[in-house]
Formats: C-alpha cells, structure tokens, sequence
C-alpha cells in the first residue's frame, strides 16, 4: 500500500539545512505478508490495511512533526518515522497479516527502509 502526508520538521542537533524548519511531502509504502488464502482467493483485504494505515497518517498529515509526542521525544527524521510507523501498523494487523517493511520517502530521491 501506498500513501502520503505532508508535514514540516527539523532536526535538532544537525549541522546542516535540515536545522532549520522545513517541510516534505512524504510518501510511503506499507508492505505486509501472508500466506494464507480463503476460499475466494484473498489473503488479507487491502480494506482493512487501509484502515489501519490511514487514521494513522491522517495524525501526522500538515502537522509540525517535532510537536507531536508521538515519537517519544526523538527528531522526526525518515528513520525515527519508518520505525513508528512499522510497530503502529504491525500493533494492529490481525493475526492472519504479518508486517513486512516500511519505506519511507522525504523526497523523490531519498527514501529509508524499515524492517525486523
């Protein structure tokens, strides 16, 4: 699954642009895994993954990343977003899913990937 939020942040502690306050449109892809068919031939319906991971981006969408308590008081980098990401979706997926990875874009360019 595919999604997107923007937001802004900064990164405190940075020598760099990225101390300063700015803003990404950030994109990102959930993948989970199964191997379990029903009779129909669906494993996990992409609806309820939907409703997992959009509520979810839906708190993070315009919001300045650094005032949300969220990320327990760590920067709002790609790393620390992929990780929180990961475990909040991985908390609610029901035992026939299991979470595979999490890429997260802040540009068209850079991306980190988050796995176990």
């Amino acid at each position: 699954m595919k999604t997107h939020f923007s937001a802004s942040h900064l990164v405190e502690g940075y020598e760099g642009d990225c101390k300063k306050l700015h803003g990404h449109n950030w994109k990102i892809q959930v993948r989970v895994k199964t191997d379990i068919q029903n009779e129909i031939g669906i494993s996990f319906d992409f609806k309820t993954l939907k409703g997992i991971v959009e509520p979810l981006i839906q708190k993070l969408d315009h919001e300045f990343l650094n005032d949300l308590d969220l990320l327990e008081g760590k920067n709002p980098t790609a790393e620390n977003l992929s990780e929180f990401i990961y475990y909040k979706i991985k908390e609610q997926l029901p035992e026939e899913a299991e979470m595979d990875k999490i890429t997260v874009w802040e540009t068209d360019k850079y991306s980190i990937t988050y796995e176990e």
